[in-house]
């Protein structure tokens, strides 16, 4: 099994969040998952993109601080206000809005990361039914392939993206690949200035039919699509009143690990979001997004994507 496979079945089983297990490893393989947990627990400075699941900033809650927290709600709330003086229509409640999705397979020279069309299929099934309550539908509109080993390890990042994505703002484009973490995510507040880039990051793996344990039925999509509409992590700020600026998510203090429900991680009222879609859940333990989530993400479609 490829190194970077061993890595992520690793962090599917909690090595961010628990004692590292090297039984079996290599020592050259036990020093590079050492340093995949260290990356975990450093602190991310980049605030213009969502966290990801399990990634880089896997365990930090502090990446966006309370004051660009602020800035961002004051920014969305003076663009809704300038909709509505011209008589456009908020509507925070599930109205329908139809998203239209380009998936790219970024597959590497010997085929890796090829997906089926029929996992791309049941990948978007899942987003309509997660989404659903939320008012949000996905339409995909095309699905194509490309062969690049240097993108299928998601390098060169920014110059992938900005050739191959499609549609404007309301677009949202999925690229496929074979990430050290799950996937990664742009916020709508940053489409102005990183249109060229904006959408969600997955890898391959994850998508229904997968190998990752724990974490290969089509959610890891769900929530990275959840940042890409707005929502923070249920984690994030940590046990603080601000906490993820929904009202109806209690305070977080830690992401979660598996689905231990009745976890109750800060002194503030409530167990944590254990089967909310912006928490680290497995797959199997998701259920939901809350009514002031969905009101969240309509509100940002409408300042930021429409």
């Amino acid at each position: 099994m490829p190194l970077s496979h061993t890595l992520r079945r690793a962090a599917a089983v909690g090595l961010c969040t628990t004692a590292l297990a090297f039984v079996g490893l290599p020592a050259p393989v036990q020093a590079r998952v050492a340093d995949a947990r260290q990356t975990c627990l450093t602190p991310r400075t980049d605030q213009t993109t969502a966290a990801a699941r399990g990634g880089p900033s896997g365990l930090d809650h502090r990446g966006i601080s309370a004051a660009e927290q602020r800035s961002i709600t004051h920014r969305t709330r003076s663009l809704l206000a300038a909709r509505s003086a011209t008589g456009a229509t908020l509507v925070e409640v599930p109205v329908g809005r139809t998203v239209p999705v380009y998936v790219h397979i970024m597959r590497s020279a010997t085929g890796r990361g090829d997906v089926t069309n029929a996992q791309v299929y049941r990948q978007l099934a899942v987003l309509n039914s997660d989404f659903a309550g939320a008012g949000f539908s996905f339409d995909l509109i095309s699905t194509r392939r490309y062969t690049n080993s240097a993108w299928h390890k998601d390098q060169q990042s920014t110059q992938y993206r900005s050739l191959t994505r499609q549609g404007g703002a309301r677009a949202l484009n999925i690229w496929l690949v074979d990430l050290p973490w799950f996937g990664v995510a742009t916020f709508p507040w940053d489409y102005a200035r990183k249109g060229a880039v904006d959408g969600i990051r997955v890898d391959y793996d994850s998508l229904p039919g997968g190998s990752i344990i724990h974490f290969n039925e089509g959610r890891t999509a769900t929530h990275e699509t959840g940042h890409w509409l707005g929502l923070f992590h249920t984690f994030q700020g940590g046990c603080t009143a601000l906490n993820d600026q929904v009202d109806d998510t209690p305070a977080q203090a830690t992401p979660t690990n598996g689905c231990p429900v009745g976890r109750d991680s800060c002194p503030l009222p409530g167990d944590d979001p254990v089967h909310n879609y912006m928490d680290y859940s497995w797959d199997s333990c998701y259920t939901h997004f809350t009514a002031d989530q969905a009101a969240r993400m309509n509100r940002a479609w409408v300042a930021y994507r429409s």
